[in-house]
C-alpha cells in the first residue's frame, strides 16, 4: 500500500521516514518530495509498504509528532491529470 505523509518537518529526510515506518514492517520505499526549484522538501512524502503492516502503521502514525509537527498519514490515491485548461502559465490566461 502507497501512503501519503503530510506536515513533515522540513528537515526530515528519506532515510528519517523510512525508519520512522520500519518499527510496523518492511518498507519497500519511502520519499520525501523535494521542490525542483530550491532543492528543499515540500513537506510531504510517500511511504510504500505491505498492505497489513501499512494499515497498523496509519492507525499508529497519523497524529502524532515527528519534528515538532503532528503529521498526518492516509492512503495515497492515483494521481490525476490536471491539463484540463483551468490552470495555464500564462498568469492566469486561457490559452
Amino acid at each position: 500500500m502507497n501512503m501519503y505523509v503530510s506536515n513533515l518537518g522540513f528537515q526530515v529526510s528519506d532515510e528519517e521516514l523510512k525508519t520512522l515506518f520500519n518499527k510496523f514492517g518492511e518498507v519497500t520505499s519511502a520519499k520525501v518530495v523535494m521542490d525542483r526549484e530550491t532543492g528543499r522538501s515540500r513537506g510531504f512524502g510517500f511511504v510504500e509498504m505491505a498492505d497489513t503492516s501499512a494499515e497498523e502503521a496509519m492507525k499508529s502514525l497519523d497524529g502524532t509528532q515527528v519534528d515538532g509537527r503532528a503529521i498526518s498519514v492516509t492512503k495515497a490515491r492515483p494521481k490525476t491529470d490536471n491539463r484540463n485548461g483551468s490552470f495555464s502559465r500564462d498568469k492566469g490566461n486561457r490559452w
